[in-house]
């Protein structure tokens, strides 16, 4: 028999502690190195989980966050309860990485359509958890460190620390407001790009530009004119267009929502990213995609088998029968693409009316949930915080759902560190609500109005 050739483990920890004494086992080893990586420094703030947080320990009436509080529509909760119920239990189980055959084959069918291309669905297609995970895997997938990558201000906040994440640097160009002389309300589509200003943020370290049509917090749908001139840049300089269109169906007054990716030169260069929380009135699905051509799709799948690696099964499943629904009904009057932005313009004019009745000045949006409003009027009541780093609409905000019970976001929170003081006068508003919690943010609006002319 093979004799040890020294004391046991166990023998050695035991003489070990009884050597240090029962007060050191008592003490933390605590890490003096580092623990963050370096590419989170700056960006662990997030102005949704402080808003979020406020809305809901004060509001009585949320208008903050970029949700519906109608339902969903019936087919696609009946097509969820069907999968849920039906005899497939392979529905309960994993399904393509990439995206569930049949919403993937069903999203190519449909994006031809729109495009005027044949797309193959297994490489043209892939489904996301959300649009969100969509953004994060194009910014993982294509940009590098060093990179630049333009952001048009004001944007959705998740850009700028996304970019940053991946190794590279936003550089950002504003929309500009340009009052109409009439005295009429302003529109988002007042906010424009200059130009020479646009151009001049394009130089050979420009990787991509994230394009938002319709935007978020403005509402802005961007003419064919004004896509046109990022597309020749992008042309020009050889670069990549990421284009969030999660709000491509929510556009009124007749406007039509234009694809970049359909002009000349952009399909080979562009990421298309969609939403079914937002095409379905759904957010807590999570079911996104993007679309675009196999050579930059392909390093998107990298990123997505490596993260997150699959979506919900049954989720997509439901998504895939009301794409199909739509498809037969395309443009036809019954069409839930059809129906929804006509019932999201008469709220939006509900909530136009309300501001502008207390003076509240809206900014009347051409697309999406959301209106901003210039508070200018209503500052009297917030007073100013002298040497305060904080914006002050960032204050107003918070002193609005406090004293208010009406919560908004905002609108310097779409905006960079450098330019977020320079709009300051404004918040964003969601109307996509029932009608009852337009009338109860509507009545706060009318009640502070008398409190302020009878002070």
């Amino acid at each position: 028999m093979l004799r040890r050739a020294g004391p046991s483990l166990r023998h050695f920890l035991l003489e070990r502690n009884s050597s240090a004494g029962h007060s050191s086992c008592s003490r933390e080893a605590k890490m003096s190195r580092p623990v963050q990586a370096r590419r989170l420094e700056g960006i662990d703030k997030n102005i949704w989980v402080e808003f979020v947080n406020l809305a809901a320990t004060y509001s009585k009436v949320n208008l903050g966050q970029g949700f519906p509080d109608f339902p969903a529509p019936d087919f696609l909760t009946e097509a969820l309860r069907r999968a849920l119920g039906g005899g497939n239990h392979m529905l309960h189980q994993y399904t393509r990485a990439f995206g569930h055959p049949p919403l993937v084959k069903v999203l190519a069918q449909f994006f031809e359509k729109l495009l005027g291309r044949d797309l193959d669905p297994m490489t043209n297609v892939m489904v996301t958890v959300g649009a969100y995970q969509g953004l994060f895997c194009c910014f993982q997938a294509l940009v590098d460190e060093g990179d630049e990558v333009i952001i048009i201000e004001p944007f959705f906040d998740c850009y700028e620390p996304m970019v940053k994440m991946a190794g590279g640097t936003p550089v950002f160009v504003p929309l500009r407001p340009n009052p109409p002389k009439d005295g009429k309300l302003m529109s988002s589509a007042d906010w424009q790009l200059d130009p020479a200003e646009l151009a001049s943020k394009f130089s050979e370290r420009t990787k991509a530009i994230v394009l938002n049509s319709p935007n978020n917090p403005l509402g802005k749908v961007f003419s064919r004119e004004e896509l046109g001139l990022i597309a020749e840049l992008c042309v020009k300089h050889d670069v990549l267009c990421i284009s969030d269109e999660v709000y491509e169906w929510l556009v009124y007054d007749g406007k039509q929502h234009i694809r970049i990716a359909s002009l000349q030169g952009m399909w080979d260069r562009t990421v298309i990213i969609g939403s079914a929380g937002k095409t379905f009135s759904a957010t807590g699905w999570k079911v996104g995609w993007v679309v675009g051509p196999d050579r930059l799709l392909q390093h998107l799948r990298t990123v997505h088998q490596n993260s997150v690696y699959h979506c919900a099964t049954i989720a997509q499943e439901a998504v895939a029968q009301g794409f199909q629904r739509e498809l037969m009904l395309y443009g036809k009057p019954e069409s839930y693409f059809v129906q929804l932005p006509k019932e999201l313009q008469q709220k939006r004019d509900w909530l136009v009316q309300s501001l502008d009745g207390v003076g509240m000045k809206p900014i009347i949006p051409e697309g999406t949930y959301f209106l901003v409003a210039d508070i200018s009027p209503f500052k009297s009541d917030v007073p100013d915080v002298p040497n305060s780093d904080e914006p002050y609409d960032s204050r107003f905000a918070k002193w609005m759902v406090k004293n208010k019970g009406l919560a908004a976001i905002p609108l310097s929170a779409f905006y960079s560190e450098a330019h977020k003081n320079n709009y300051t006068n404004f918040i964003r508003f969601c109307f996509a609500k029932e009608e009852a919690t337009l009338k109860a943010a509507s009545d706060i609006l009318q009640k502070w109005k008398q409190e302020k002319t009878s002070s």
